[in-house]
């Protein structure tokens, strides 16, 4: 009920748990514990149809009394699954009912992301013994050891072919993949550096997974006026708040070249924040351009010097970068960027990692190497709406606002359904005119989706893989009742 496994998009919450509805590979809203739904025409009554041979792994019946239960507890504590929407929720023997308080599209992928547990099994030892109505039930668990799932017995849809999966934390890229090597594991997670590093395993070959875990870098989109955080350290910056020092960096990066240099080719050019979802907007997309992006920087007055580094009214185009220290990725793909900035637009980047809480005090002020990757477009209302604009979080450091995009976004969310929000979306990232996009106000520098790599034995079939989300583990494994053994 705290949200295990909720990285993905309840990657580890489909293992064990349902939820009243799913999402396909293709994002498509899917019946889950409940057959069907319906809307009402003021978008605030959802009504869900529940199915009547729902049980969980100890056969117990899953009824409405447990979901109301569960969507009750989680509205009353703090978790990672936003419900503060709702105003009511009531349980009939078929059927669900929740009433929101405002509409809101994406809700219907909020209920995907709820799991359901039994009310009379429900404990503080829970988390230790979790009871679900998912494909899988917990046989074992060694903590911060293994955990062993089996197919679970009562499960309501089409049973695992995978009877028995094995998950073992492994400490280290090395660690894992002498555990390849040795063969004593059927699939790992691996990194660019070792997969371009290693051209065969024996036995084994190389899953490449598409994503939308995106890294870029976020700029301050305000002046510095002198304003300082609670931490003391400045909010704005002189340079990075004029658009076109902005869209000069989003235009004057051989996204391609980073892909190569910094991570071995394993990653796409990176133009949203949900390239290949539904809610992305195709024509957000920018070519590779240094001679526009020089012309940006010479019309606000940037002209080159001696020493490479442009200059305007005795200042050097100087910016610091922050990256989170110990993350390889982030810190390969922040010093291809200095290096590009240098070469292609006489840029300075200094680059520098820091701890989370470090990062947190400066980023108001200071350009930061960002990650996300999201399958709910409520993210983009958090990344680019102006309610978040300074809040203490990582969703909008740079104080970013626009009334058009702000309306657009807000339309996107009441839209009475997510096929409604589409469009809107769309325009909040390019209109025309304005928009999130790098041909827009540019607040978000995207440079690469990071290719997720696996090594898999040879004759594991992992299914239709669903676009994978930030982070390589639970995404993985959300479609794992779909592996196969082929011969």
């Amino acid at each position: 009920m705290l949200g295990f496994g909720a990285d993905g998009h309840g990657g580890g919450q489909r293992l064990i748990f349902s939820a009243l509805l799913e999402t396909d590979a293709y994002m498509n809203i899917i019946p889950g514990l409940a057959m069907g739904y319906t809307i009402s025409e003021d978008a605030l009554v959802y009504t869900f149809s529940l199915r009547s041979d729902a049980r969980f792994s100890d056969s117990s019946p899953v009824t409405a009394d447990d979901i109301l239960f569960s969507y009750q507890t989680l509205m009353q504590n703090a978790t990672g699954i936003d419900l503060a929407l709702i105003e009511r929720i009531e349980a009939q023997d078929d059927t669900v009912t929740i009433t929101l308080s405002r509409p809101q599209s994406t809700f219907i992928l909020t209920v995907s992301q709820v799991s359901i547990v039994p009310r009379n099994t429900y404990s503080s030892d829970f988390g230790m013994n979790p009871i679900g109505s998912g494909p899988f039930r917990l046989a074992q668990f060694d903590l911060d050891q293994q955990f062993i799932l089996e197919a679970n017995p009562y499960y309501h849809g089409q049973a695992p072919q995978i009877e028995r999966a094995v998950f073992v934390r492994i400490g280290d890229e090395d660690a894992r993949l002498a555990s390849v090597r040795a063969g004593i594991v059927d699939i790992a997670p691996t990194s660019a550096v070792l997969a371009a590093a290693i051209s065969d395993i024996p036995g084994y070959h190389l899953m490449i997974a598409e994503t939308v875990d995106n890294m870029g870098i976020v700029l301050p989109t305000i002046p510095n006026e002198g304003v300082v955080n609670q931490f003391g350290f400045p909010i704005g910056h002189e340079f990075t708040y004029d658009l076109n020092f902005r869209r000069a960096l989003a235009y004057g990066i051989d996204r391609d070249a980073i892909i190569n240099y910094a991570l071995r080719g394993f990653a796409s050019p990176a133009f949203t924040e949900n390239d290949g979802l539904p809610w992305s907007n195709p024509e957000s997309r920018i070519e590779f351009d240094i001679e526009y992006a020089i012309s940006l920087l010479e019309d606000s007055g940037w002209i080159i010097g001696s020493d490479g580094i442009r200059h305007r009214d005795g200042q050097r185009a100087s910016i610091p970068l922050m990256y989170a220290a110990g993350d390889s990725a982030r810190q390969a793909v922040a010093m291809a960027l200095s290096q590009q900035a240098r070469e292609n637009l006489g840029i300075e980047i200094i680059v520098g990692g820091f701890s989370w809480d470090e990062i947190g005090r400066r980023m108001f002020s200071e350009p930061l190497m960002l990650a996300w990757g999201s399958l709910n477009p409520i993210t983009s209302f958090h990344l680019f709406h102006s309610s978040f604009a300074g809040l203490d979080d990582f969703y909008n450091p740079q104080n970013f606002t626009n009334p058009v995009v702000d309306r657009y976004l807000e339309l996107a969310i009441s839209a009475r359904t997510l096929e409604e929000a589409i469009p809107y979306f769309h325009l909040a990232q390019w209109d025309g005119t304005n928009g999130t996009s790098m041909r827009g106000d540019s607040p978000f520098i995207f440079l690469v989706n990071l290719s997720h790599l696996y090594w898999v034995r040879d004759g594991l079939d992992t299914g239709r893989r669903p676009i994978h989300a930030h982070g390589s583990s639970w995404p993985l494994v959300q479609n794992l009742r779909e592996w196969s053994w082929i011969e």
